[in-house]
């Protein structure tokens, strides 16, 4: 074996050479220099497929099958190289040739870890070349092998460096092979996350994600190489999945992120108390606060869907009891995940975070206030790092969501005057941050905030008015002044909104909307409609100009549906009162002209 000892280690020399002309095209100032330093490359790495392919002819039946594989070996180390040079054809086909050579060997002791790390270069090369379904099917061959090689029927083996092992694939050296092979599993998990996201089966994608997690974190807890950043962020980013399916387990994935947040402070505080500051400890810091606004923010967005799919479950009718097979195997998924989908090794240590917000529906004020008060002050947390002055975008976003907790709350509270409290609050936070932007540049977030405010200023007139119609006739003009304003209120924000999507062209007629807009642009008109009859006065010709205006409004919808036939289905039940409306509110004005004529 001492010959073809002698040939690998020259091939190995060969192999850096190659890498070396690779690292330094990437820092070439031109193009042709580039050119030519990935030329040389690719040449050396044609005479080490020679030189493989010889010595593989060469190989004659007196040769031991590990000194075969050691050699097959080269195949892998190989299609590494070509992955460098973003080669990935080529690297393909060397990484199928080894596969071809150790086909049925793959359990072997030796072969386990680079039949590994080679399907998993696989499954990222399809990835690469947006084909998932292909990717998936060397990433769950990878899965099953890690398996039956450590399953307790086939002895729970030990993989085995393999001998002249001189693999050009960057290892931590101080790693056992165990600790090798785990790795790999852990990154055939990962990059099997990624496919299932890809193959849009996001049940799979998030149980493959958990693992992962899981597998990041250590049997005994933390584990000493922890990214505490990248950890905590990707099991926030996990709870908000959970989220999105009502999942409410998704607090221990929050409760997760936190607690880790909190040891990597512990060792930022330790490190300041030790070295001082520093530049690289002030952006560690930085990155730290950062990420704890983030997290923060996923923590509000738990708490504010609790708020918001308690309401939704009391305002459920009880006829809805009955659910079909689908739903019902729908349910037994969630429930499968919501069991599964646990952090054994940290259940203890986070169970005083989780318990800070229940994961149960809320049923009436009392439960909601303390999620309120939690949300509230998440918010305030991601406040801190998220400033109007350097994140303006972001800001707009956690001030809506103060909106929503208001409004969410009030949902519970059962006091008129306390219900709309939480509205004007609302209304002040919305209307303090709008201010502050400029609609030409946050048209967007402008949009959104208008739209919000006339529902804002809409709930609470609706109130006052429901107030009002229990007085009777006492009731004084103070009253008619207030639900005039909040009309009023209402109304001009829709024209803010309606306002910023008109076109300032010199073409007549009626332009047609954007269809992302198409939407909300219609039902601000019919709601504006609406509006005008809301307000109340003892004036026939004020009357008469509201009603005037009112039908304006509605005819608008229908004259655009008319003019652009998609807004109808969209539109539906809506055109149809505006129809409907116009018609009565015509007998009206004709009424309200004969009287003001008198």
């Amino acid at each position: 074996m001492d010959a073809h000892l002698d040939v690998y280690l020259k091939m190995r020399c060969k192999f850096r050479a190659s890498q070396k002309l690779l690292r330094d095209s990437r820092k070439c100032g031109t193009e042709s220099e580039t050119s030519l330093l990935m030329y040389q490359a690719t040449m050396i790495l044609r005479t080490i497929e020679t030189d493989v392919a010889d010595i593989m002819t060469d190989m004659s039946e007196e040769r031991t099958e590990k000194e075969i594989m050691t050699f097959a070996l080269m195949h892998v180390n190989l299609g590494l190289v070509y992955i460098d040079a973003e080669d990935f054809k080529a690297a393909e086909e060397q990484f199928m040739k080894y596969l071809n050579l150790v086909k049925g060997k793959e359990q072997q002791q030796e072969l386990v870890i680079p039949v590994l790390s080679t399907l998993n270069h696989l499954g990222l090369i399809w990835t690469t070349w947006n084909q998932p379904a292909k990717a998936k099917m060397f990433l769950d061959k990878a899965e099953q092998i890690y398996k039956d090689f450590t399953s307790s029927d086939n002895g729970c083996k030990v993989p085995i460096p393999m001998e002249w092992n001189f693999t050009i694939e960057e290892t931590d050296s101080n790693l056992s092979s165990t600790e090798i092979l785990e790795g790999s599993y852990t990154c055939t998990l990962y990059y099997l996350a990624q496919v299932y996201k890809a193959l849009n089966d996001h049940c799979n994608s998030a149980v493959y994600c958990h693992m992962t997690l899981s597998r990041q974190l250590g049997r005994n807890g933390i584990a000493p190489d922890l990214d505490y950043i990248e950890w905590a962020l990707n099991a926030a980013t996990l709870s908000q999945y959970l989220l999105k399916n009502n999942l409410f387990s998704a607090r221990h994935h929050l409760a997760a992120a936190s607690y880790v947040l909190q040891q990597y402070e512990t060792i930022l505080k330790g490190k300041t108390e030790s070295n001082g500051d520093s530049e690289e400890l002030a952006a560690e810091w930085e990155n730290f606060k950062h990420r704890r606004a983030d997290v923060a923010r996923c923590w509000a967005k738990y708490g504010i869907l609790l708020m918001s799919e308690s309401r939704n479950n009391l305002l459920e009718d009880d006829e809805t009891e009955e659910k079909s097979d689908q739903s019902e195997d729908a349910d037994s998924s969630k429930s499968k995940l919501t069991n599964d989908l646990i952090f054994d090794v940290l259940e203890k240590e986070i169970e005083s975070i989780a318990s800070q917000v229940t994961d149960k529906y809320l049923l009436d004020f009392d439960d909601a206030r303390p999620v309120f008060l939690n949300v509230q002050q998440w918010l305030k947390q991601a406040k801190e790092y998220y400033t109007l002055e350097c994140h303006a975008s972001d800001y707009i976003s956690i001030v809506q969501d103060v909106s929503q907790a208001y409004k969410y709350l009030a949902f519970f509270e059962e006091h008129e005057d306390r219900r709309a409290k939480m509205h004007k609050r609302r209304i002040d936070v919305l209307e303090s941050a709008v201010k502050e932007l400029n609609p030409h540049y946050y048209k967007a977030a402008c949009r959104q905030i208008w739209l919000e405010l006339a529902e804002t200023y809409s709930d609470i007139l609706d109130i006052k008015l429901d107030r009002l119609e229990s007085f009777n006739n006492a009731v004084t003009s103070q009253a008619f002044g207030k639900i005039n304003h909040l009309a009023r209120g209402s109304i001009q924000n829709l024209q803010l909104f309606i306002g910023s999507l008109e076109e300032h062209d010199s073409e007549p007629g009626m332009k047609e909307f954007p269809d992302d807009v198409m939407a909300p642009a219609l039902r601000s008109y019919f709601y504006l409609g609406i509006l005008y009859q809301k307000m109340i006065t003892h004036d026939k010709k004020e009357q008469l100009i509201n009603t005037e205006n009112s039908i304006n409004a509605y005819k608008f919808v229908i004259d655009y549906c008319d003019k652009y036939p998609k807004a109808t289905e969209m539109m539906k039940v809506k055109l149809s009162h505006c129809n409907e409306l116009v018609t009565l509110l015509k007998i009206k004005i004709d009424k309200l002209k004969l009287e003001t004529s008198n």
